[in-house]
Parts: structure tokens; C-alpha cells; sequence
């Protein structure tokens, strides 16, 4: 099943981010690599694909795990949020519906 990870970044994150993000990327790629991410990426602060000093406001990640649990601890191991970039992370089961 699908579950979406959605994560808030805590103010003054973005030099957190900045240098955990390869990590983090890594991590993205081995996903997609297995077949198992849908989609991922950042949400900036303002309305620009390069926020630059702005930052960003957190992330969404939407791939397919064997349990809630499973994506949990996923989340939890991120290298964002380990990195204290994150001060909130929501995990919930996701159904994809279109495109089909």
C-alpha cells in the first residue's frame, strides 16, 4: 500500500536541509530504484520552484511500504529528520486514485 509522508520543516531549517539533502536524496533514489516511490519533493516557502533564502516549508513523500508501521520508521530514519530539519511528521496511508 501506498503511505503519504508529509513533514513540516521547524523554522531556520535550510542550512539543515541544505546539508542533509544528499542523504536524504540517496534514500529517495533507492525507493524509486525498488519501484516503490510515487512522488517526493519539497514545498517551498514562496510561489517559485527556487525559493532560494526563502527555503522551504517541509516535504511530501508518497511511496508504497508493507505496513504503517513500516512507513514510520522510514520516516523516523530520514536523514531530515534526523537532522532536526523537521518538527512535525504525519504518516498516513494513501490511495492512489488517478492518473490510473
Amino acid at each position: 500500500m501506498f503511505y503519504a509522508i508529509i513533514a513540516e520543516d521547524r523554522p531556520d531549517s535550510l542550512d539543515a536541509r541544505l546539508q542533509a539533502r544528499p542523504a536524504h536524496l540517496e534514500r529517495l533514489q533507492i525507493l524509486q530504484q525498488q519501484g516503490r516511490l510515487l512522488l517526493a519533493g519539497p514545498h517551498p516557502a514562496i510561489d517559485s520552484e527556487t525559493p532560494g533564502a526563502a527555503g522551504f516549508t517541509g516535504s511530501l513523500v508518497v511511496a508504497e511500504f508493507s505496513s504503517l508501521d513500516e512507513a514510520r520508521l522510514w520516516a523516523e530514519a530520514d536523514p531530515y529528520a534526523t537532522a532536526g530539519v523537521y518538527q512535525n511528521v504525519t504518516v498516513k496511508p494513501f490511495k492512489k486514485v488517478l492518473p490510473a
